[in-house]
């Protein structure tokens, strides 16, 4: 019910969806950015449904899961995290999701909605771990898009594929411009 509501104001407020999702592609981890602002999350629920994207998770601090707030944050898609804990979070993600038939997660490659001078490597750790690709998804405040762009398969090379990442989030705009990705490709 909430991610149709959401679905209806995306469309009134004018945002579009740019690019084709692979739907062929059953597993994979969506990386989306900028993470600047907490309307990421509505825009990304109601591109989820445009799209639409079935099987897809989410991680999330541990603390959105407890109380009134559990309920919808699980009916989302979305799995609880320790951070505090290192136990071995990307082995577990890699092996719940080879073990399904389908299952799709996104991530934001800054692991906040504050400015970065690195990105986060849990996203590309796990897609690596499970042999899985990347997908690289934008939210253009500026354009009112989402962009949909390319599969990234990792080389084992992060150097090599970091760079490939921060050029695709280099002129995409987040809600919140100072807090971008796009001084990380300078």
């Amino acid at each position: 019910m909430l991610s149709r509501l959401f679905s209806l104001w995306f469309q009134l407020r004018g945002w579009k969806i740019r690019g084709r999702f692979p739907k062929e592609i059953k597993k994979m981890v969506i990386a989306v950015g900028p993470h600047t602002s907490a309307w990421d999350f509505v825009i990304a629920v109601a591109a989820k449904r445009r799209i639409p994207v079935t099987h897809a998770h989410f991680l999330g601090k541990k603390e959105l899961f407890r109380g009134l707030t559990g309920w919808f944050f699980r009916s989302m898609g979305g799995i609880p995290v320790d951070r505090s804990s290192r136990s071995g979070m990307v082995q577990d993600v890699a092996e719940k999701i080879r073990q399904t038939d389908c299952f799709r997660l996104g991530m934001s490659p800054e692991g906040t909605r504050k400015k970065v001078e690195k990105l986060k490597t849990g996203f590309y750790h796990i897609a690596r771990e499970a042999h899985i690709p990347i997908l690289l998804v934008g939210l253009d405040f500026s354009k009112r898009e989402v962009l949909i762009g390319p599969l990234l398969h990792p080389s084992g090379s992060m150097e090599v594929d970091f760079r490939k990442i921060h050029l695709f989030f280099k002129n995409i705009t987040g809600k919140n411009p100072k807090k971008g990705m796009g001084h990380l490709s300078d």
